[in-house]
């Protein structure tokens, strides 16, 4: 076999040219495809990953029996949510973790009720991370000493008629099912460019809503925020292990794909056209691949002559020019990885300003300003596989023509 990788490297380099052009088609294709899935795990981030943020974080920890309580968003205390809490922090995926209750209810003012999400955060520690406070169009994020104060999107603001200042009636259905009604101020109005999502939930400290609903220093989630998408699931196996070990009770754990599945599939759709779209890349490629051993079959047609009458079978002459097209692959996988790494890795660290086109579609309006590409590896071992795979069979015909070739014949080629 050693013979067999020397005479075929020896023979991919005989027209160099010829070769730099294939090399530069396959590598330039898979540097693409590395570009393009470093993009667009930098979108999924600076759009998605912003969105999630928005929803309620990447995971949401509730009480045993949630799922199964009556009530679309129960008040179903969590216990031990202080140690829920550490025990996140504690893993190096995640980026922040917060105690919340999260309920429904009807918000109401002149212009009508509508009905909302009524969510209690602790300010001071969601204001770092919060896209929320980043987005304060009017007025002030929520202090932790706040009561009746309330931080609404400009979405809600607008539909309800009120602004920074201005008062309307909460209501909502605590612990024992009596109904609670509270005349709220807005503090805070904020702005991320989705009007719908914004007519969705009304904050206010988490304080005031235990005072509110009755449930006294305690919380009904843990939301964690994670620094990268993709991780949840190791991050929730990682949980269940350490709250199992210090002994407390079972969790149950939610994540935004299961929360939001229609925006899961839309990053599924991403990847789907993205593998399309490369092997339609690579199939160019490989026609070039087949083009370059065909010629090398005609241009060496007495080579194989006299590689036939010094005994060589049919299947041997087809090995090396399978190792051919082989080794062109690898070469431009190699080629291709390189490329790619310089290129999303430059683009990692100085970023692309998309700040002029955050108004172009509903969602890109979540994007901060800038998009931070990745290296685009999470796809890398598929997409080589796959330039290699295509390679090898563009050689066969190539192969099958040079170990058809009669030496007798092929000797008096000129």
């Amino acid at each position: 076999m050693r013979l067999y990788l020397r005479l075929a490297w020896r023979n991919v380099w005989r027209h160099r040219r010829r070769t730099i052009i294939i090399l530069l088609a396959i590598g330039m294709g898979l540097a693409l495809m590395m570009f393009y899935d470093g993009m667009v795990a930098g979108f999924e981030q600076a759009i998605y990953g912003n969105a999630i943020q928005v929803l309620g974080g990447n995971i949401q920890v509730h009480a045993e029996g949630y799922r199964n309580s009556t009530g679309q968003k129960p008040l179903l205390p969590l216990p031990d949510d202080q140690a829920v809490v550490q025990a996140a922090l504690a893993q190096p995926q995640v980026r922040a973790a917060a105690r919340r209750i999260n309920t429904s209810g009807l918000a109401s003012s002149r212009e009508g009720a509508f009905a909302v999400g009524i969510v209690g955060i602790e300010p001071q520690q969601e204001r770092g991370i919060s896209l929320l406070a980043e987005r304060l169009v009017e007025g002030r994020f929520l202090a932790a000493d706040d009561r009746d104060a309330v931080f609404i999107g400009q979405g809600l603001a607008t539909a309800m008629g009120v602004k920074t200042g201005d008062r309307f009636t909460l209501a909502g259905r605590a612990t024992r099912d009596q109904m609670r009604r509270r005349t709220m101020t807005v503090v805070g109005i904020y702005d991320v460019g989705l009007p719908d999502l914004e007519k969705r939930a009304v904050y206010m400290p988490l304080a005031a809503a235990q005072d509110l609903y009755g449930l006294a220093g305690q919380s009904t989630e843990v939301a964690i925020t994670l620094r990268q998408i993709g991780e949840e699931n190791a991050v929730i196996d990682a949980l269940r292990q350490s709250l199992a070990q210090a002994g407390l009770p079972n969790y149950e754990f939610d994540t935004w794909a299961t929360s939001f599945p229609e925006m899961a599939q839309a990053i599924n759709a991403k990847g789907g056209v993205m593998n399309v779209f490369g092997v339609i890349i690579m199939i160019i490629a490989a026609i070039g691949i087949v083009n370059m051993l065909l010629m090398a079959v005609y241009e060496r047609t007495r080579e194989i002559g006299i590689l036939g009458a010094m005994g060589l079978k049919p299947r041997q002459i087809s090995l090396l020019f399978i190792l051919e097209g082989t080794l062109i692959a690898v070469v431009g996988v190699v080629f291709g990885i390189a490329l790619g790494v310089v290129m999303n890795g430059a683009l990692g660290i100085v970023g692309i300003d998309y700040s002029n086109f955050t108004s172009l579609t509903e969602y890109t309006a979540l994007i901060s300003g800038t998009v931070y590409p990745t290296l685009g590896l999470d796809n890398l071992l598929q997409r080589g596989l796959t330039v290699i795979v295509i390679a090898v069979l563009a050689s066969f015909y190539p192969a099958r023509e040079a170990a058809h070739s009669e030496p007798a014949k092929a000797l008096h080629y000129v």
